[in-house]
């Protein structure tokens, strides 16, 4: 049996099933750096170590030991199934007859940058800036259609001393694409416990990167609450409706409320100047979704949109408007088509943000 070992991102973070792969394992293969890492767990074994680069010799060695009867583990940091070693040796499982192959899936950088960052991931994409195999053409081709579907990235390899252009090629895309004020975690590896950080796209600079940093880049919804990277899925917060609320959405069902700037109000403008105040109250409420500036207030059990101007925006109105008839008919839908709102919400922000 071949068992292809994902041993994770640190010693601390490999699973069961992986050590005890391991510790029936006769043969031992993997990258020199990787081996060390599990050096306590090999006693009386065969270690075989490799160089980077020799990925196909590490496979060959593998299946040469396999056809004499050793159970061998080969190694791969975290997922193999993620730029691992699973991708080099199913590429050559068509060259030989009678593989017994297993596969033992490990964190991988991802998940394990996202566990230090908070709650960044909803729908994402993992992408490597590696151009050592994969063109510069190809890589430039995913980062921008990623970003243009507005879906978190995970970044892999992301600049060494002498691979730059990648990375710069990418930022300038994720530049053109997302707001320069989207999060950008960074999690680097490069020596002892990881050094985490969260900063803006705008912010983000080549020296905080190296080879051993995953990068995660947030979408049009990701926020930094408390230190913390969130992209929110837009879970349902029940609340009662304000009794002004109702009656501002019983004259707006009736047409009777303003379109656009009501400068006539008292408390014009309440946000930035020039504020939309079609929907003074906004139907969302409470979206518990920092992403538009909203926040709790702690320990009261409160949400305020009191930094949140995004619904007072011409272009996020005119969206709003364009769907907001076929889901609200009547006040009490405001609570009763919750789901509906929240999605309409996300269709909306993803069109707007920029």
């Amino acid at each position: 049996m071949i068992s292809i070992v994902g041993i994770g991102p640190s010693r601390k973070d490999i699973t069961l099933r992986a050590l005890e792969t391991i510790e029936k394992a006769d043969v031992v293969i993997g990258y020199k750096r990787y081996i060390d890492s599990i050096e306590d767990l090999l006693s009386g074994k065969e270690i075989i170590k490799k160089g980077m680069g020799d990925e196909i010799a590490r496979v060959e060695l593998a299946i040469q030991k396999h056809f004499e009867g050793k159970k061998v583990a080969l190694i791969s940091s975290g997922d193999p199934g993620v730029f691992g070693m699973s991708n080099v040796f199913f590429q050559l499982i068509g060259k030989y007859s009678g593989l017994e192959v297993e596969i033992i899936p490990g964190v991988t950088a991802a998940n394990y940058g996202a566990s230090l960052l908070g709650a960044p991931l909803h729908d994402f994409a993992v992408i490597s800036l590696s151009d050592i195999l994969t063109p510069l053409s190809e890589i430039k081709n995913k980062i921008r259609h990623a970003a243009q579907g507005d879906l978190v990235m995970a970044l892999y390899n992301p600049l060494s001393k002498t691979r730059k252009e990648p990375f710069r090629e990418a930022y300038k895309i994720l530049m053109d694409v997302l707001a320069s004020s989207t999060p950008v975690g960074i999690v680097r590896s490069s020596s002892g416990e990881p050094e985490v950080t969260i900063t803006t796209l705008a912010d983000l600079a080549e020296d905080q990167i190296d080879m051993s940093t995953v990068l995660i880049i947030g979408n049009s919804t990701t926020y930094v609450e408390d230190g913390h990277m969130i992209t929110p899925r837009g879970y349902v917060i029940r609340s009662s409706l304000h009794p002004l609320a109702q009656e501002f959405y019983e004259n707006y069902l009736a047409g009777e409320t303003v379109v656009g700037p009501n400068t006539q109000c008292e408390y014009y403008p309440c946000h930035e100047h020039p504020q939309n105040c079609t929907f003074c109250y906004c139907p969302f409420y409470p979206c518990g979704d920092g992403s538009t500036g909203g926040r709790w207030i702690k320990d009261k059990g409160v949400w305020s949109c009191q930094d949140c101007e995004w619904i007072h925006q011409d272009d996020t109105v005119e969206c709003i408007q364009s769907k907001l008839p076929d889901i609200v008919q009547e006040v009490d839908d405001l609570k009763s088509h919750r789901k509906k709102l929240l999605k309409l919400r996300r269709e909306c922000m993803s069109a707007t943000k920029k």
